[in-house]
């Protein structure tokens, strides 16, 4: 099954803003729909945003305004920006495909002062 190796966490200040990258182990342009999902300690993972290789994008209510997600096919990359971060977005990043039982390590994001 694909892997996914996500990347670019790290401890930022509220209204900070951080690009996440998710690099897939096989070709993204034969996956239709990738999610990005959070876990925040203590909660349920949570999924945040899609992005599809028809250039479509949703979001959660939680993110939208705020969090951007993409693909470029030609370096084989997913990509979440994260903007106008407060603390309760501090949570372990991962992405992934619908059905896919194995997931990542993720990314950890820190928002704090």
């Amino acid at each position: 099954q694909v892997q996914f190796v996500e990347s670019g966490g790290g401890l930022v200040q509220p209204g900070g803003s951080l690009k996440l990258s998710c690099a897939p182990s096989e070709s993204i342009s034969s996956i239709y729909a990738i999610n990005w999902y959070r876990q925040a300690p203590g909660k349920q993972r949570e999924w945040i945003a899609q992005t599809t290789n028809d250039g479509r994008a949703r979001y959660a209510d939680s993110v939208k305004g705020r969090f951007t997600t993409s693909r470029d096919n030609t370096k084989n990359m997913v990509y979440l920006e994260v903007t106008s971060l407060k603390p309760e977005d501090t949570a372990v990043y991962y992405c992934n495909r619908i059905g896919n039982p194995n997931w990542g390590q993720g990314t950890q994001v820190t928002v704090s002062s």
